[in-house]
């Protein structure tokens, strides 16, 4: 993985590199090329050619590296209780206790039998 990450990052810089070196048209600044280095026609086919390979090795090590990553991301629910294996769960503090049956985190933030918490605001009810 350092390997292709190391080649990701050559090919971005030799993208921006043959990018600065491609003939402005005087579009996106208001400010034209007026010098003669390096515009024959013959230069710009060359730079376009290499920016399209450069684009496409970009594109592909971009793919490769996000599909790489994707091996290792271990996916979890934020609703269980329970501390993903490898991590300790910190000790609750003044915390009421957990439901009897399970029920994850959802239940526990629902209270019992979806009643409010004391002292909290009040629904109006119609009469």
């Amino acid at each position: 993985m350092i390997v292709l990450i190391v080649i990701h990052l050559m090919v971005v810089i030799a993208l921006i590199g043959v990018v600065l070196l491609q003939k402005s048209e005087g579009g996106g600044l208001g400010v034209g090329s007026t010098g003669r280095f390096l515009s024959s026609r013959g230069t710009a086919n060359v730079l376009t050619r290499t920016t399209a390979y450069l684009a496409a090795a970009f594109f592909a090590t971009s793919l490769a590296l996000s599909w790489i990553a994707g091996f290792e991301r271990k996916p979890s629910s934020i609703l269980n209780t329970g501390a993903p294996p490898g991590q300790s769960q910190p000790a609750p503090t003044n915390a009421p206790p957990a439901p009897p049956g399970g029920g994850g985190l959802l239940k526990e933030l629902q209270g019992k039998e979806g009643s409010p918490p004391p002292g909290g605001p009040q629904v109006p009810q119609s009469q």
